[in-house]
């Protein structure tokens, strides 16, 4: 709700975000507010003003962002769910580094309605517990259309019984294990505990057998031409919502960040100073040349993801390259503070662009550090993905 900044201190939104709204009706209680990244622009724990997220398992590594906090409490048991933002992997990438279950759904599934918006093709709201048929219960909670406030969102949208369906059989289905998801991996362990735990998807029935899709490998380039300068327009230029869209504009959150950004902005972090110069540099000598590539690359690569589903019920991979990394120190450099906020998302930020629903799940452990396993479907295939995940939890808690 100051979206880990502190140039937002101060600001008190007088309504609820839509799914805040949803949760209370169906008799949630909110217990609290959880820490994320400085601007949510960190796939690492250290940039929230409020200062660093550690790690359940290890206090000296990140719990992974932006949606840290959340990641935390939910792997401690502090809270049974959570809610997290995922632009370019902010719910599955603390969710693989905690031990949990977190889910960035289909895009526009989940009204984005009184959340500040990062860029508004890639902003996406989902669920973080501990169990997938948790998970399963609380997005069939905050899904659903919201009346024409979010523009994100189809009109006359449905929400299945996910929490009715999750148990179903997965006998028959067919799993697709992404070749260059596997490529990216920087460490061996992570590569070896995920092959073993999908191959034993076979043990419910399914079909398993690898596939290949080399444009995989172009997504974190085309998520960053998207998201470096659509984030600084979005988030900076455009207080918090940006421009051009039909829905619900929060005034009093414009307002709260114009003025945080105009008086303060030395209180970005060093991943958001970045960002903000390279991306004013484009403004300035490029306009929206690369932005617009970007966009225009990512039909592309969603039609690809799309052939690929044709075949396939889903594909799995790892959610991230390597175990959870340390904490940087206080005399980090700002060449290493950007490698440990940004190199972790080279499977989780293609899913952002295209919109696919995706769903991280503990997949062992190495070193004491939880592993992620990730869980790709076709578009408002939630069920699918969560059919998956709870045969494959099943066939894990079983060891």
């Amino acid at each position: 709700m100051g979206v880990g900044a502190a140039l937002m201190e101060g600001y008190t939104p007088e309504f609820d975000a839509t799914l805040v709204t949803r949760i209370l009706d169906a008799g949630g209680r909110i217990i609290g507010k959880t820490s994320v990244e400085n601007q949510c622009v960190s796939g690492s724990s250290f940039t929230c003003a409020s200062g660093p997220v550690r790690n359940p398992y290890d206090e000296t590594r990140t719990t992974g962002g932006s949606s840290g906090g959340s990641a935390a409490l939910v792997s401690k048991g502090l809270v049974d769910l959570a809610i997290g933002g995922d632009q370019g992997g902010s719910i599955r990438i603390p969710a693989s580094w905690c031990g949990i279950v977190g889910l960035k759904p289909t895009y526009g599934l989940v009204p984005y309605t009184g959340a500040m918006s990062l860029e508004t093709t890639l902003d996406h709201l989902g669920p973080m517990t501990r169990t997938v048929e948790d998970n399963a219960l609380l997005l069939e909670v905050i899904a659903g259309y919201d009346g024409g406030r979010d523009p994100r969102q189809p009109v006359g949208l449905k929400v299945p019984p996910y929490s009715d369906q999750v148990n179903a059989s997965i006998s028959g289905k067919k799993i697709g294990v992404l070749k260059e998801g596997f490529d990216v991996c920087t460490e061996p362990d992570v590569v070896e505990i995920v092959r073993r735990e999908t191959d034993r998807l076979k043990e419910a029935g399914a079909e398993v057998e690898e596939v290949s899709l080399p444009i995989h490998r172009d997504g974190p380039a085309i998520w960053n031409a998207i998201c470096l300068q659509g984030a600084y327009n979005c988030m900076v230029k455009g207080n918090g919502t940006g421009f051009f869209w039909k829905g619900f504009y929060p005034i009093s959150m414009q307002e709260a960040a114009y003025r945080g950004f105009a008086a303060r902005p030395h209180d970005m972090s060093v991943v958001m100073k970045t960002v903000s110069l390279i991306s004013e540099y484009i403004n300035r000598n490029y306009q929206n040349k690369f932005y617009a590539k970007g966009q225009n690359l990512n039909m592309m690569l969603t039609s690809e993801y799309d052939r690929v589903l044709e075949k396939y019920d889903v594909i799995v991979m790892p959610t991230l390259p390597y175990k959870a990394s340390k904490l940087p120190g206080k005399d980090a450099t700002p060449a290493e503070l950007l490698k440990v906020s940004l190199s972790m998302i080279p499977n989780t930020s293609p899913f952002d662009c295209t919109g696919h629903p995706a769903l991280s799940i503990n997949a062992g452990f190495s070193d004491g550090l939880p592993v992620g396993m990730m869980i790709v479907g076709r578009h408002f295939d939630e069920t699918t993905i969560y059919q998956v995940a709870r045969a494959y939890e099943k066939i894990r808690d079983k060891q």
